[in-house]
């Protein structure tokens, strides 16, 4: 269930260039991981780590820079690896971990899930 705080932060992005992907107006996630990673984003948000409207052009931007590199229609877009980008600069930029941290706990997480599929299904 979404409060109103969610539905500002989701709501505020339908059909912009930032617009999450979606099925049948519900937001689509394919990986574990994605959702997980969108929840935090807002969660962090709305505790005031930092502004939505800052993350969401730190978003923006880390698009704007694989779009800079790559064809529009390259195979190797994710748009929640970009979201994921935007999220770890995001709390690099609020002091709540360090490079580091984050280093150390995607190595640990990538050793547990070597080997495990992370499809939703």
């Amino acid at each position: 269930m979404y409060t109103s705080f969610e539905q500002f932060a989701a709501g505020s992005m339908v059909g912009s260039e930032d617009a999450p992907p979606r099925s049948n107006g519900e937001l689509l996630f394919r990986r574990l991981w994605e959702g997980r990673a969108f929840g935090i984003a807002i969660a962090l948000s709305k505790k005031g780590h930092y502004d939505w409207e800052e993350f969401r052009q730190e978003l923006i931007a880390s698009i704007a820079e694989w779009e800079g590199k790559h064809c529009k229609d390259d195979l190797d877009w994710d748009y929640y690896e970009r979201w994921l980008l935007a999220l770890e600069q995001m709390v690099l930029e609020s002091g709540l971990l360090s490079r580091q941290q984050i280093e150390s706990r995607t190595t640990e997480i990538s050793a547990q899930l070597r080997g495990r599929t992370d499809e939703v299904s």
